[in-house]
């Protein structure tokens, strides 16, 4: 068979909730990346814990862009796309390509399947208007079984989803029929698989080391994923193209692929390596944000300190605590929690300490949208507290980006003894990219400004070095004992005051503090020299921004993309950078959050503004229409 080379492709896998969607792009992410290609994933999933099998408010989708070359977003539309029963041919084929190749299971599109999917006959793809010559029909339930028949359990008496190991002597494991139909997700993936010539061995590799400790468990989804590849290999050779996505990744290194949530937490255990500190991580769960407290609690051994507390409150209290002792505290959240957190965030403003507080924004208001993603938070982020409070606002760009950010937002707490909030959302904590294993030693040390030992005795609480920055006395250090609180403290004392003039002087300390902390400069990208419009966003839209940028410029058009990942303290090249070009949008998933931030920041600045705020990522046709408008529009 011929093997055609591609530069990149779309593949979405779709189901109900409990098809092992997600798994099955985890794997085919992780395949990917581990060859060497760029990736972007997309998790699309309900907020049912478990919607009604079949139902059309059940269907979970993975979204994976796979290139040759840097990739910047998931895709607008597939390539492929599974749809592991009816209910996901309904609602996902309006994410696929018109020459899309559809994968259906044809066991799950029986009578009973098509109603709940709302079809009102049984010529589903006619209804659709699909052309059955880009559908591999594959009785995918019937093969499952007939390739795991040798260990299917005739009896009922097995829980489902569990393997009954075999008595001494007595041959191959078996499973019952539920167990049996929870791997179908791995025949889809061994299809993809052989569709996309991947390495099998990498994910038998995978399945071996995620079921360690259930070797029949892998062994069963491994013979899975061999039928699958072996079922398109041996039956469909003439209905899809098998393609080969090169990689030409110019950095030698080992790669993996990384979500953005378990980027962040690897930033922050770098960071308290750094600084040689103890990392602790007072959460309470919440989507998106859990499985940093999940990943962090995994790494008891390198220091960290996990505590999943009560309540939001009570998490963030007690990273203030573990501050005030000496750690590098964290506590993690979304949109909700930073509302709760917002009394104790304050405490450690006043009190000066560090502390880094995790928002992964997702739809709001109130419990909204718990699992879509939004960019609302950004103001909750810089003015959310009472009393002027300022505090250090920074935002990942990436899956692979939140690793740098909290390893930056870590380093800013601890040298300048401040809180700092760092923002990512949904579609980058839950996405992810293929993540080059950084080396600790190309990274900048971090130095807190630990009390010298020559203030001993002569040290007041509210001292400061010169970058305005109060000295950290960790408790245990004789002859440096204090007390810190939320009550307003005398500058040279440290005392409890009232007095308004030192209010007025800790108020603009505190300030000059934030201000001062030094940020790279905007970088601008694209034609930065000529460019008829610039595209401004923070944040997790950063690959879509830059797609729709580079769509543009292979247009004729001159455009350029300046994107902030620091936005307390701006940039001391904001101002410049913005007044350079002739037109300026901002573009965000909010109503127009950043865009006020700059007007208010930089004087006579009025952008154009590009805003939704829907729950779903950027599509990059829509921006490219969009900003076509406004570069056509008379000045």
């Amino acid at each position: 068979m011929e093997i055609k080379e591609k530069e990149s492709v779309v593949v979405r896998f779709s189901g109900d909730s409990g098809d092992g969607m997600q798994l099955a792009g985890n794997i085919f992410s992780t395949v990917s990346a581990t060859v060497g290609n760029s990736i972007s994933t997309f998790p699309d999933y309900p907020a049912d814990i478990r919607a009604p099998q079949g139902s059309l408010t059940g269907v979970s989708g993975f979204q994976v862009h796979i290139g040759a070359g840097q990739v910047y977003t998931p895709g607008d539309l597939c390539d492929v796309l599974v749809a592991m029963n009816a209910a996901a041919l309904k609602t996902q084929y309006r994410y696929a390509k018109p020459d899309a190749a559809i994968i259906i299971d044809t066991d799950s599109f029986g009578p009973k399947d098509l109603e709940k999917a709302q079809f009102k006959t049984d010529d589903y793809l006619g209804e659709m208007g699909i052309d059955p010559d880009r559908v591999i029909a594959c009785p995918l339930t019937t093969m499952v079984k007939k390739s795991l028949s040798p260990t299917l359990s005739k009896g009922e008496g097995d829980t489902a989803g569990q393997f009954t190991p075999p008595s001494e002597g007595k041959g191959e494991a078996v499973m019952d029929a539920k167990a049996v139909l929870k791997c179908r997700n791995m025949f889809a993936l061994g299809l993809v698989c052989w569709l996309f010539d991947r390495d099998l061995d990498i994910a038998f590799n995978f399945l071996r080391e995620k079921f360690a400790k259930k070797p029949e468990v892998a062994e069963a989804n491994i013979k899975v994923i061999q039928a699958g590849y072996d079922y398109g290999h041996n039956t469909h050779s003439s209905v899809a193209n098998v393609y080969r996505i090169e990689t030409k990744h110019k950095v030698p290194g080992r790669y993996m692929d990384i979500t953005g949530n378990k980027a962040t937490a690897y930033g922050f255990i770098a960071a308290a390596e750094k600084a040689g500190l103890k990392l602790y991580l007072g959460s309470y769960p919440i989507t998106p944000a859990t499985d940093v407290l999940h990943e962090l609690s995994k790494h008891k051994s390198l220091g960290v300190v996990t505590v999943q507390c009560e309540d939001e409150i009570a998490g963030c209290a007690s990273a203030v605590g573990a501050s005030f002792a000496g750690a590098l505290a964290v506590t993690s959240t979304s949109g909700p929690g930073i509302c709760l957190k917002s009394e104790a965030m304050n405490l450690a403003v006043i009190m000066e300490l560090p502390l880094v507080v995790l928002d992964v924004q997702r739809g709001g208001p109130a419990t909204g949208l718990p699992t879509k993603s939004e960019q609302t938070d950004l103001l909750q982020a810089l003015f959310g507290r009472n009393g002027e409070s300022p505090m250090p606002v920074v935002a990942a760009a990436s899956p692979t980006d939140c690793f740098e950010m909290a390893f930056a937002a870590a380093k800013m707490a601890l040298e300048h003894m401040t809180p700092v909030i760092l923002m990512t959302d949904a579609f980058v904590a839950n996405g992810s990219g293929a993540f080059r294993l950084p080396d600790l030693k190309n990274y900048p040390a971090i130095n807190p400004p630990y009390v010298p030992e020559e203030l001993r005795g002569s040290w007041t609480p509210y001292m400061r070095n010169e970058q305005g920055v109060r000295y950290w006395a960790v408790p245990g250090r004789e002859g440096f004992e204090h007390i810190l609180g939320g009550l307003e403290k005398d500058d040279k004392t440290g005392a409890i005051s009232t007095n308004p003039e030192n209010h007025d002087l800790m108020t603009r300390k505190r300030k000059a503090k934030i201000d001062a902390i030094p940020v790279p400069d905007l970088e601008v990208l694209g034609d930065k020299d000529d460019a008829e419009l610039l595209i401004v966003g923070f944040g997790g839209t950063y690959g879509h921004l830059h797609a729709a940028m580079d769509e543009l410029r292979s247009q004729g058009h001159k455009v350029a993309l300046a994107h902030f990942r620091y936005i307390n303290p701006l940039p001391a090249n904001t101002a410049q950078v913005l007044r350079r070009y002739p037109k300026v949008v901002v573009a965000e998933q909010n109503m127009g959050q950043l865009a006020g931030w700059l007007r208010m920041k930089v004087d006579g600045f009025v952008p154009q503004q590009y805003n939704e705020v829907k729950g779903q990522p950027f599509k990059v046709a829509e921006l490219v229409a969009a900003f076509t408008e406004i570069l056509n529009k008379e000045k």
